[in-house]
């Protein structure tokens, strides 16, 4: 055992110094499976607004919440009181969970206006418990807001508002009461999920890690998933995990992709993408109408019946633009089809027309896909 021991020691330390150049690492190709954030929520109140506060006649939710408050301090109102809050606003309180959270950290929290308050500026959460999925309490929030946004409002109804100023964050707002339990240290085996998935790039990560931490610690699953055999020892995962993330990896070449953007126009090529032979030609129809006022006089004898008037004199023009054509040879790359469509002055709309046209016609050899 102790053998063992330390050549998983030795073998972690040489990983530390040996890898090779020019690839990119395992922490930023894949992610430890189980390690991740975890997503809470809360309901709360922000107290302390300028009049910017929940319109109570129509959120009601806001004035029970203030009476349910009260009554734990031992504050009793009334039957029938018609409360009038315009410095309380509920929200809703969000935050990540980091992996490992011990109790007693403390996490960001954001905090957003669910009534009608027209500002969170100036308020701070009361204490607000925040639960998982499950439904445990797992941090408590409260604290005072940093509103990025605000809004002003005249007497004449004008108004101007910058940002959105109905929600807030709190830094270090919450703190941790109760730790998520994963199974890093009792799993049998470590998973690797590539962000991306693709078959060369798990193949190659296997292969990696064995020529380094020896052959059949790691087994490459399928497109997404990598099983590495870690340490008996717990207290040697820690420092397997920090070594295993720093190998470098030469990850396989990704599919080529067209990315269209059909609301801003906008178009990414990526560096595989490449073109059959094919010839292009793209021009278009300038029509232009132009309206010539003018006015209509009645002349002697007719002039005491008639009447003047206004005449429009309108002109049709239609003008073809000259189409440039360009020659796609076989086999063209990314760079030669970008500098064919600047030559004729393509537009984006012009060039979405283009790759559409060329995947239609077979001489894509891409994934075209608009989003």
């Amino acid at each position: 055992m102790k053998i063992r021991q330390s050549l998983a020691a030795a073998l972690i330390s040489l990983t530390l110094i040996v890898q090779p150049a020019q690839a990119d690492r395992v922490k930023d190709l894949a992610s430890v499976a189980g390690v991740r954030d975890n997503q809470l929520v809360g309901y709360g109140l922000v107290v302390g607004l300028n009049g910017t506060g929940d319109q109570t006649t129509q959120t009601p939710f806001t004035v029970q919440s203030i009476i349910n408050m009260l009554t734990q301090f031992g504050i009793t109102i009334p039957p029938g009181t018609s409360l009038q809050l315009k410095n309380v606003a509920a929200v809703t309180v969000q935050a990540d969970l980091p992996p490992f959270a011990k109790p007693g950290q403390r996490i960001d929290v954001t905090v957003s206006s669910i009534g009608n308050a027209k500002s969170l500026r100036g308020g701070a959460l009361l204490m607000a418990p925040m639960r998982g999925a499950d439904g445990n309490v797992y941090a408590i929030a409260q604290g005072n807001l940093v509103v990025g946004g605000f809004g002003a409002e005249g007497s004449d109804g004008s108004s101007v508002t910058v940002n959105i100023p109905s929600s807030g964050r709190i830094p270090n707002g919450a703190t941790v009461e109760r730790e998520v339990m994963n199974e890093f240290l009792t799993q049998d085996a470590i998973m690797l999920n590539l962000h991306t998935p693709d078959f060369t790039t798990s193949t190659r990560l296997a292969a990696q890690i064995n020529g380094t931490l020896g052959e059949g610690t790691a087994i490459a699953i399928d497109a997404v998933s990598v099983s590495i055999r870690p340490p008996i020892d717990p207290t040697q995962r820690t420092a397997f995990v920090a070594a295993l993330e720093n190998i470098e990896v030469d990850p396989g070449e990704v599919q080529a992709k067209v990315i269209i953007n059909s609301r801003t126009g906008t178009v990414v090529i990526g560096a595989n993408v490449r073109v059959t032979a094919a010839a292009v030609s793209h021009g278009s129809l300038v029509v232009t109408i132009s309206e010539t006022p003018g006015v209509s006089q009645p002349i002697a004898p007719f002039s005491d019946a008639g009447q003047t008037v206004a005449l429009s004199d309108s002109d049709v023009t239609i003008e073809q633009e000259q189409a440039s054509m360009f020659l796609f040879e076989p086999g063209t790359s990314l760079d030669e089809i970008v500098q064919a469509v600047n030559r004729v002055g393509a537009a984006p709309g012009d060039l979405v027309a283009i790759l559409e046209a060329l995947k239609q016609a077979g001489a894509l050899r891409a994934e075209l896909v608009i989003i």
